[in-house]
């Protein structure tokens, strides 16, 4: 059991380290370079998401806005964390804001995830609230999972607040739930 968990403690600082080689890697890029790896990312995920959920497509495009994130979290025992990147955008002009997400959690368990979100903004003020207030998801923890909703416009969505949908995308597909609790969006001053 005790080499067990030193291996553990040992893979997941090889993990952390290989993510600390990254954002060194990624703070030597320029403005313009961050920006754009961060659209193409947002494409990539909108692109399996289309995929999976061919629906979601007019959904997102009839909508106010939508927002994309790419999240990296682990768990280390007692310990999760989690940050991310993404782009929020107001599909009347196409205006972009870049944007940030960052959880600190609680929860017994050993790993990595990797994952990406969708969120759907069905009114104006909804998504003029997500990017200029931002948006603390411990007030919409209790997410409830709709996913199982045929027929409805946000197929496969989760509702996480009045006019807030959000497609959560694992290796495995979409998810039932969202695990969204502890988490902040905000404005990525350098970016912007």
């Amino acid at each position: 059991m005790k080499n067990w968990i030193v291996t553990a403690v040992i893979g997941m600082g090889v993990v952390a380290g290989l993510g600390s080689a990254h954002l060194v890697l990624a703070a030597e890029a320029t403005k313009a370079e961050k920006q754009a790896a961060i659209r193409k990312e947002a494409q990539t995920t909108l692109a399996k998401l289309y995929k999976i959920n061919p629906g979601s497509r007019s959904t997102i495009q009839k909508a106010a806005g939508y927002a994309a994130f790419d999240n990296f979290g682990m768990n280390l025992f007692l310990l999760s964390t989690a940050r991310g990147k993404g782009i929020a955008v107001v599909n009347a002009g196409k205006k972009e804001t870049f944007m940030k997400m960052i959880s600190v959690g609680a929860g017994l368990g050993l790993g990595v995830k990797d994952f990406r979100l969708v969120f759907v903004f069905e009114t104006p003020q909804a998504l003029d609230s997500f990017i200029n207030s931002g948006w603390d998801a411990d007030a919409q923890a209790g997410a409830t999972a709709k996913a199982n909703q045929k027929g409805g416009a946000f197929e496969g969505a989760i509702s996480v607040s009045p006019g807030v949908w959000v497609y959560q995308l694992t290796e495995t597909g979409l998810a039932l739930e969202a695990t969204l609790q502890g988490t902040k969006y905000y404005k990525d001053d350098d970016l912007n």
